[in-house]
């Protein structure tokens, strides 16, 4: 008798897998992690909606996510939320990343110089995501806690980032870029950010003149990596009554002394 064949190769996963490559269940469990961090809190029937996965599926991501704790359940609310793991996770993050270690001191002291709350943000496809801040104790102040998302075309922070890339990159990125309107003030044409783009690529700070919130003023420049490109940004925000005159190119002249300052104290390399 002969002895059967054994097949050659490797066995095939038990996981169902999209044309990507990539695991649906696993890319329905991150869907249900960012959707929860953007909105802080959700029930499970507005969260199911939201990013288009039935509610008995959304139940069983969530359950097991919680027997993990990187999500939360109040009872009382009948709400979800991040976890704990979630936290410990993102700060992991934080510590690896030299940028925002050697940072902290910078912010503080510009906060210091400036008078106005100095904020740090990283990159994340066109947005930019705030990783610290150091608030002004004035009053009157801008806040934007840790994970808050912007547009870059009306950031601060943002537009430094953009003006700091490499043309092709550039490029690339404002083909994917909606140009969404939020204030009057807003860049709604490429033409028009392209321009300021210039503008600020040549001075070395940008200015947000209540692109995002009226009211509200930001002065912003570009951290750069190892290999000379924008990695993060460092900004100073605050009411736009305190940004005018000449006192706007002394913030933004700090602002791009610091943005200097951690490029190298970080093994950043000048463009």
């Amino acid at each position: 008798m002969d002895t059967p064949k054994r097949p050659r190769g490797r066995p095939k996963s038990q996981f169902k897998e999209s044309s990507a490559g990539t695991m649906q269940a696993l890319d329905r469990a991150l869907g249900v992690l960012v959707a929860l961090a953007r909105d802080q809190s959700n029930t499970l029937s507005d969260l199911s909606r939201e990013i288009d996965i039935p509610t008995a599926t959304t139940h069983r991501i969530l359950t097991t996510l919680q027997a993990h704790r990187f999500v939360s359940f109040d009872e009382e609310r009948q709400e979800w939320a991040i976890g704990i793991e979630a936290y410990r996770t993102g700060a992991a993050f934080l510590k690896r990343n030299s940028v925002i270690e050697v940072g902290r001191p910078v912010m503080r002291r510009l906060m210091a110089e400036s008078g106005e709350t100095a904020n740090l943000a990283v990159p994340d496809g066109t947005e930019v995501v705030f990783v610290g801040q150091v608030e002004t104790p004035n009053p009157i102040r801008a806040f934007f806690p840790p994970g808050t998302r912007t547009s870059m075309h009306a950031s601060g922070t943002g537009k430094a980032i953009l003006a700091a890339m490499r043309p092709q990159r550039l490029q690339a990125l404002l083909e994917d870029m909606p140009l969404t309107p939020f204030t009057a003030q807003t860049h709604v044409t490429l033409s028009g950010l392209t321009s300021d783009l210039h503008a600020i690529a040549a001075r070395g700070w940008s200015h947000d003149r209540e692109e995002r919130h009226a009211g509200m003023s930001c002065i912003g420049a570009a951290i750069l990596n190892d290999r000379g490109e924008p990695c993060a940004g460092i900004s100073v925000s605050g009411p736009t009554a305190r940004f005018n005159g000449e006192r706007i190119h002394d913030l933004g002249r700090r602002v791009a002394q610091a943005a200097r300052e951690i490029t190298e104290l970080s093994g950043g390399a000048s463009a």
